[in-house]
Formats: structure tokens, C-alpha cells, sequence
């Protein structure tokens, strides 16, 4: 080896993981992170520092990209400290409860940087040999949890949309094999792939058309499904729109169901839904990214009946498993299906591991390379057990029923779902004379988001617009919801009058 090579790589040392450089610069740099982030931490007394979106964007485009010879930790975590740290939104802080974007565990944070450092690639066992097994066990825990069968398979995700998407695809290409006898993997969609239609309820996640479009199917193949009064699915308008389908020589491959709407958190009713999608032989799917976190809830676990049914089901840790983002899983009841979306190369996955017994997890997945993130799922139910777990998710949902309570008793509000199924509560400032509800309610939450505290959402309910509180921190109190109907109430006043009259 020259001399110049033996300096490159000892140049070379500090900035990776291993050596005696390597693992000083390593402390020192995660000692440095740790100081940033309790630096910010301890100043942070609202959710949001308050700022427009044309402050934030120009304070982030006049910092540099880039440094020739490479600068001190220190001295860059300084220079991100203002414009990327302090105008980031805080979601640990309890009245941050805008969307279903929780404040992650501690517990979980730690595991990303075991995650981060190790860097496994949960495609093939030989670049994940320990992580691929995590993952198994963690996917068989989750599969028992739901109470599927043995047979039952599955695989981490990046989240709902994802793991929607494996859902519609598999019961797509199950469909058009058992049906038609046709392989999609292999051929591409039918001749008649324009009358395969999806069945899901008007309040369905948008990536169930999302997934539709992406699979070639179009938009438009996704059949809406009214709902009640609570928002969930009637499945009285369920087998009269199978009917009608049935009659004109439509092909209705999936119903997908939703387990706690986004907005207000509702639950279709999954027995019934069950009950029709087996006696038509159509593929049942469960989005419970949201109300998956009920399985470790003892006062609520109960409204997961007939989730077990389903042939797919979709569940989200970066809800109510308080985990960093990114982290879901996608469960399927037959695992045998998988094999529709597997894929051999010889560099990879050869069809040789397979008869030597090894498991290369990329056989499972729609992602090539993935994160071990099975790891902050494990290390959660390790240190905080799913007793606190389920403590913390009925604490949240004992909140949005007091925050109901509070707006429904207020003369001032309308609650549209004063009853609560989860965690959600939406709701509208009423106004006074002919005021146009919806404009002013988009303007007090565009207010309340640029003064920084609180942090609320807003959604469009029969053509207007409302106000959302979604509460997902344990650590959110009364006194909380309090500070937020007030805070709501001084944005209307000074929209409306200019000053503070209520």
C-alpha cells in the first residue's frame, strides 16, 4: 500500500463507526446531539415558534448547503439551531394535537440510534442476519395480538399508505388469479381489468384512491360508501352498491374498511362488513392505523370486534405506539399470498436461499432496502410494557372526551362528533349573524398555528370548514383543552371584533 493511500484512510477514520477514532468521535458527536436537542428542549413553551411559512422558507434558504473541508459538529448544530431546530413543530408538547403526528418515546429515540448505527438492510439475511429475525418475531407477536392464524404473515412498513397499498395490490392480484386465472406479476392487468372495482366509506384514508391510481386502475374505481350519522360505514349502502355492481357486471375484488377514521376517529363496523365480504367472497382490508392503538387499551379494546376477519390489516407505531417516524406494518392473514409480490434475483434473494431455509424479508415487501425499525418497536415493549401502553392511549382518549364535553357545553361551539369514538374531536366556532363559519374557522386555525401555541387542525365537513383536535399525548391534561377552546375563543374575538369580548 502506497503512503498516500495509508493516509487517506487513516484521514478517513474519524467519520465512520469503527476504530478508536471512529468510536471517540462517535461520543462526542452523540454528546453534542444530546446538548442540542435539551438546549432547544428547555426553552420550548409552546408547540410552534409562530411564524408564516414565507419567514420559515427564507430562513432556511439563506443558510449554506455545503462546506468544501467540512466544519465542526458544534459549529453547524449552532448555525441549524434558529432556523431548522427552533422552527421545527415540537410535538411533545401537550397542546400540539393538530394531526395524528404523535410526540415520540424516549425509549423509541434511543433505538434510532442503535437503528442509525448499526445500519442494517432488511432486504436480505446476509446484510440483516439478527434484524431479520427481530423482525419475524415482532410481525408474530403482532399477527397473535390481532388474532390471526399461524399461517398468518406480514411485514414493516413506512406507514399507512404503504401498507394500504400492499393491501389493494395483493387483493387485487389474488383476485384476477383465483377469478380469471390470470397473473398480474407476470402478464400485467386483464382485458377486463376496467371493471375491478375497491368498495370503501366516504371517510376512507385518500390512499385507498391513491393505491388505485398508482396500480393502474384509476381513481375512479374506488366505489364511496355512505355513512351514518357517526361517520361509519352503513352496510345496508354496502351490499346495495354490491348489488348494483353485481348487476351491472362489475368486479368488486376488496372492501376496505377503515379502524379509526382520519378525522373523527370513527370505526366502521367490522363484523357486519365481515359478514357480507364472506358471503360474497370479497377481500376484507382493515386500515387501522389509528385504531390499532386500541389493542393494548383495556376500557377500549373491545371496539376492535371483527378485526380478526380481515384478510389484511394495516396498523401505524407512529400513532399510538409513540414511535419516531417512520414505523407500520402491513398483516396479512394467508401469508401464502405474498409470494404475488415476490420477486428472485441472484444477487439477492436466489431461488437457492430459499431451499437452504434462509429468510430474505425483501420477498415480503414492495421495498428493496429497508430500516430495521422493528428494533424501537421491540425496545418500546421491552422498557415501557404494554400496560403503560395501553394506559397512556385510554388517557388520551379519556381527554378528547373531556375536550367533547367542554366544546359541546360551550355556547359557542358545534361539536360534530360530541361522542368521541377515539381520540379525535372536531368541531366549529359558530359565529354570530350571517358570517361565513367556514372562512372564519380557517382563519382562526391559520392564526393559532402562526402565533405558535396552540397547534390545531382543520378539515372540510359537508362543505365547510372546522376546527380538529387530535389528541395522541398521555401528557395532554385538562387543563390543556382548557387553554385551547380559550385560545380558539381569543383568535375568533379578535377576527370578529377586533378585540377580547367573550
Amino acid at each position: 500500500m502506497t503512503t498516500a493511500c495509508k493516509q487517506t484512510n487513516t484521514a478517513f477514520d474519524h467519520l465512520f463507526l469503527h476504530g478508536e477514532a471512529g468510536l471517540t468521535a462517535f461520543r462526542k458527536q452523540m454528546e453534542l446531539v444530546t446538548e442540542a436537542v435539551l438546549d432547544v428542549y428547555e426553552e420550548v413553551d409552546q408547540p410552534f415558534i409562530g411564524k408564516s411559512h414565507q419567514q420559515v422558507r427564507a430562513e432556511i434558504q439563506a443558510m449554506d448547503t455545503d462546506s468544501v473541508n467540512g466544519r465542526a459538529l458544534e459549529d453547524v448544530w449552532n448555525e441549524l439551531k434558529d432556523p431548522v431546530l427552533k422552527n421545527s413543530l415540537h410535538v411533545s408538547h401537550p397542546q400540539s394535537m393538530a394531526h395524528l403526528h404523535c410526540p415520540p418515546l424516549v425509549a423509541g429515540i434511543a433505538a434510532e440510534v442503535m437503528i442509525g448505527a448499526w445500519n442494517q438492510s432488511m432486504d436480505s439475511w446476509d446484510q440483516s442476519p439478527a434484524a431479520t429475525y427481530v423482525e419475524e418475531m415482532l410481525v408474530k407477536y403482532w399477527a397473535d395480538l390481532v388474532r390471526f392464524p399461524e399461517e398468518a404473515d406480514g411485514v414493516f412498513t413506512s406507514g399507512g399508505t404503504q401498507s394500504n397499498y400492499m393491501g389493494m395490490l395483493l387483493a387485487r392480484d389474488a383476485y384476477c388469479l383465483k377469478r380469471f386465472g390470470h397473473d398480474v406479476q407476470k402478464k400485467g392487468l386483464p382485458e377486463n381489468f376496467r371493471k375491478l372495482r375497491v368498495l370503501c366509506s366516504e371517510e376512507a384514508h385518500f390512499s385507498v384512491r391513491k393505491s388505485l391510481a398508482q396500480l393502474g386502475l384509476g381513481e375512479d374505481a374506488v366505489i364511496p360508501v355512505a355513512v351514518n350519522e357517526h361517520h361509519r360505514m352503513d352496510p345496508a349502502a354496502l351490499k346495495d352498491t354490491l348489488d348494483e355492481m353485481e348487476q351491472t357486471g362489475l368486479h368488486p375484488f376488496a372492501v376496505a374498511a377503515t379502524c379509526g377514521t382520519t378525522d373523527f376517529g370513527s370505526i366502521d363496523p367490522l363484523e357486519e362488513i365481515a359478514d357480507i365480504c364472506q358471503e360474497r367472497g370479497i377481500w376484507f382490508h382493515v386500515d387501522a392505523a389509528y385504531g390499532g392503538g386500541l389493542l393494548f387499551s383495556r376500557a377500549h379494546k373491545g371496539k376492535l370486534a371483527g378485526l380478526e376477519r380481515a384478510d389484511s390489516v394495516t396498523l401505524d407505531f407512529h400513532k399510538w405506539l409513540y414511535q419516531p417516524i417512520s414505523c407500520g406494518l402491513f398483516l396479512l392473514k394467508d401469508g401464502g399470498h405474498m409470494r404475488l409480490l415476490s420477486h428472485h434475483a441472484d444477487y439477492l434473494n436466489p431461488k437457492a436461499d430459499e431451499e437452504d431455509g434462509i429468510l430474505n424479508l425483501v420477498n415480503k415487501s414492495v421495498q428493496t432496502t429497508r430500516r430495521f425499525d422493528a428494533l424501537k418497536v421491540l425496545v418500546t415493549l421491552k422498557t415501557v410494557g404494554t400496560e403503560v401502553l395501553g394506559d397512556m392511549v385510554d388517557q388520551t382518549m379519556a381527554t378528547a372526551r373531556f375536550a367533547a364535553d367542554r366544546l359541546a357545553g360551550h355556547p359557542d361551539f358545534l361539536v360534530e362528533n360530541a361522542e368521541p369514538e377515539m381520540s379525535a374531536v372536531v368541531f366549529q366556532y359558530k359565529g354570530s349573524g350571517d358570517v361565513d363559519r367556514g372562512a372564519l374557522n380557517r382563519q382562526i386555525q391559520q392564526d393559532l398555528f402562526t402565533s405558535g401555541k396552540p397547534i390545531i387542525a382543520k378539515t372540510v365537513v359537508r362543505g365547510e370548514t372546522y376546527l380538529k383536535c387530535t389528541i395522541l399525548n398521555p401528557r395532554t391534561t385538562e387543563a390543556d383543552v382548557k387553554a385551547v377552546i380559550e385560545a380558539v375563543l381569543d383568535a375568533a374575538d379578535k377576527r370578529t371584533t377586533g378585540g377580547d369580548s367573550h
